[in-house]
């Protein structure tokens, strides 16, 4: 590009209207123009919504109370975020999505088996979301499921084209508009509002009095949190990449911890007592008749704003789905990032999407139950050997043009991440407890969770047995020799590799 030409790029960028030019290369230093003070704000919104909401029924629906599902949801909440904060760090550091950095640990083409998990994983939150805003607006203004899911696909598809800037803006003015609605809600809550009349409320309470505490549903609470801010692993980076190279990684890692945290544990809280105030099983129509009882209209306002607060959440899963679908291709068949591959990407992945969404049927908490479980197996053995890799092992230190070939330092195929994963993911089955709570049916319990009461302890078994089995495994790394591979590429190097790769 002329300077003119990077003078009109820059001043589209900054009027939101730019289509973002970057997907799986790599972003020189002299376009990393993001802000740190946006990293807080926006993983904040990443859990202020209705989705969140719904993850606070769980525990009620399994006969934990509105206080323990709050503490066991928060729990969960903090300790996944961990995890995702501490990979937000690889992307200033590293100027890369994360799903390419972890070619160092699978290999260039081995890299697919976590593509397939992760991909399952960003699909599969958006075919959740997209029942929960049918369901919800089903009930609350009576529109066609089918219509709703077309127009939120395509909202999300469109956001995720145009890409970083644009969906860092939409996340910003969707928090500003939900943040005061949110807290009106949960003070109109904490002084009764949305409450029925006399036998509503006697009904109520009968239902809260069968509430109360057990290990199963604490700890499954607690796996659900836990799994629902992990899975933000594979995306953090994906929007924290254009920090500058020297962002703080302290900072950077607080930032995210607590914007993602402190929404999360909030609004699993707020949808545990609607669940045993209101028996709510539908968050967008508690919000409704929380709203109803305020003053006329602020029901319905509540519902729209909050789907619309939501769309950029769509867009958030579609985005890191486009830029996993383009790994996996890249990995096998060479391709050129272009904006017309992203939007052929985003397309695709849009119309995967719509056609889960009208063709599996279901409860909406109890398929998100099920999802949540379901996706914190597939991620945890992931997770474990990428930060192990990262802070342990080679402790941020990669050759970043050997991860655009299969000839390079890393190879096509790395036995010892394929290795871990596998045998972190085998570790955890005996341990799985997968049940429908709308049922009561076991779907799949292991002999282990069997033992324990079908409590779900395989998570941690995966994180522990993947992880020190990578670390193992690398010992034998030859560290010293990739060290003198690293010193040799500049950063002139790596943006002319870009180049090159890009078609530019």
């Amino acid at each position: 590009m002329t300077a003119h030409e990077h003078a009109a790029h820059a001043a589209a960028g900054d009027a939101g209207l730019e289509i973002e030019n970057h997907s799986i290369d790599y972003i020189p230093e002299s376009e990393r123009h993001a802000k740190l003070s946006s990293q807080g704000p926006f993983w904040f919104l990443g859990n202020f919504h209705f989705f969140t909401i719904s993850i606070g029924f769980v525990g009620p629906s399994m006969g934990l109370s509105a206080g323990w599902t709050t503490l066991g949801g928060a729990l969960g909440i903090m300790f996944g975020t961990i995890f995702m904060a501490f990979h937000g760090s690889q992307g200033p550091e590293m100027g890369l999505p994360q799903m390419i950095q972890s070619r160092a640990q699978f290999g260039y083409r081995g890299v697919a088996l976590a593509l397939l998990a992760t991909l399952f994983v960003f699909v599969g939150f958006n075919v959740v979301n997209v029942t929960l805003i049918m369901s919800g607006l089903k009930n609350v203004f009576g529109l066609s499921p089918a219509l709703v899911a077309i127009v939120a696909a395509v909202a999300g598809g469109l956001l995720a084209i145009f890409g970083h800037d644009l969906m860092h803006k939409a996340f910003k003015w969707a928090l500003i508009v939900t943040l005061p609605l949110y807290a009106l809600v949960t003070l109109a809550l904490i002084f009764g509002a949305g409450k029925g009349g006399a036998s509503a409320a006697i009904a109520a309470n009968a239902a809260s009095a069968h509430l109360g505490f057990n290990w199963v549903a604490f700890i499954t609470q607690f796996a659900i949190g836990a799994s629902y801010n992990i899975s933000y692993a594979p995306y953090v980076s994906d929007y924290s990449r254009y920090l500058p190279r020297h962002t703080s990684r302290t900072k950077l890692i607080s930032a995210i911890f607590l914007g993602a945290s402190l929404s999360g544990a909030w609004m699993i809280g707020l949808g545990a007592w609607l669940a045993q105030q209101l028996q709510a099983t539908d968050a967008l129509v508690a919000l409704n008749q929380v709203g109803a009882k305020l003053f006329p209209g602020c029901g319905s306002i509540l519902v729209v704003v909050s789907v619309a607060g939501f769309l950029p959440i769509i867009a958030l899963n579609t985005y890191s789905a486009m830029l996993t679908l383009l790994t996996g291709v890249d990995s096998f068949r060479k391709i050129q990032p272009t904006r017309r591959a992203r939007v052929g990407a985003v397309l695709a992945i849009s119309a995967i999407v719509l056609v889960c969404t009208l063709s599996i049927p279901g409860n909406g908490v109890a398929l998100l139950n099920t999802f949540l479980v379901l996706m914190l197996y597939f991620l945890v053995p992931w997770t474990a050997v990428n930060l192990v890799d990262y802070f342990f092992v080679r402790k941020g230190r990669y050759a970043i043009t050997h991860f655009f070939t299969p000839d390079g330092i890393y190879g096509a195929w790395q036995a010892r991440g394929i290795v871990a994963y596998l045998i972190g993911f085998a570790a955890m089955i005996p341990f799985f407890s997968i049940v429908d709570n709308e049922s009561g049916k076991e779907i799949f319990v292991g002999h282990f969770a069997h033992l324990m009461s079908g409590i779900d302890l395989a998570w941690l078994v995966g994180l522990i047995v993947a992880g020190a089995t990578y670390y193992v495994l690398s010992r034998s790394l030859d560290l010293a020799a990739e060290e003198k591979v690293i010193r040799k590429i500049s950063e002139r190097d790596i943006v002319a590799m870009a180049r090159q790769t890009s078609g530019q």
